[in-house]
């Protein structure tokens, strides 16, 4: 006799890389902190959480743009993200292409001091981040501009000893950080609460997000 072990309630959070990201991520940057410097046409001047000192978010139509990089970067997540939800839904190619998507897209450019608050994406299925540029790394703070997962498990910790102090992945407790590179690509699920600590470094960390729901295109 033996014990099965099952992951219940998992969280799916996926993780890609863009190949040979460095001249997408150059012509990015480049574009991103051009729209930064022109702050009265692209900040977001209806933001849903409390902007800090030290972080520009744009308004949310950046994929709309028609600027080649951003092309490229559209196509780039939403197939990662295409492939994601046909692993987690178990989909069929035809199911897949079935499938419309809506979107909100920005990005942000985070300076020294900069943090992004605790929060979740309503109204969405799926939320993403990819890094163009993760900034400096700063000595002794290894967790300066961390994009960071917290368990949706309220009450794993209520009550803690020898018995459960010490689980392993993916059932153990507290949070889940991410210490972004440069082209890579994480997707999770909107519901997830998730924030940005604090930036210490000294040139800018540029992220570009999404929040997607979709439809089903008619049979045809």
């Amino acid at each position: 006799m033996s014990v099965q072990i099952a992951s219940m309630f998992a969280v799916p959070v996926g993780q890609s890389w863009m190949p040979d990201a460095a001249p997408l991520n150059h012509e990015l940057e480049a574009l991103l902190l051009a729209r930064e410097a022109d702050p009265e046409r692209n900040r977001n001047t209806h933001p849903s959480l409390r902007q800090q000192e030290g972080v520009f978010e744009s308004n949310f139509d950046l994929f709309a743009s028609p600027e080649p990089c951003i092309r490229r970067l559209r196509a780039f997540c939403w197939s990662m993200l295409g492939e994601a939800i046909q692993q987690t839904n178990g989909y069929s190619p035809d199911d897949l292409r079935r499938l419309e998507i809506f979107s909100h897209t920005w990005f942000h450019v985070t300076r020294q001091g900069g943090f992004t608050i605790l929060h979740t994406h309503p109204m969405a299925s799926w939320s993403g981040v990819y890094c163009v540029s993760p900034g400096d790394p700063v000595a002794g703070k290894p967790e300066s501009g961390v994009l960071r997962f917290h368990n949706p498990h309220g009450y794993s910790n209520t009550f803690m000893d020898p018995g459960n102090a010490h689980f392993k992945p993916p059932h153990h407790h507290g949070s889940w950080s991410f210490a972004l590179e440069a082209g890579q690509l994480v997707l999770f699920p909107s519901w997830l609460q998730h924030e940005v600590l604090p930036y210490y470094g000294q040139s800018p960390r540029i992220t570009v997000a999404f929040n997607c729901w979709f439809g089903t295109k008619p049979a045809g």
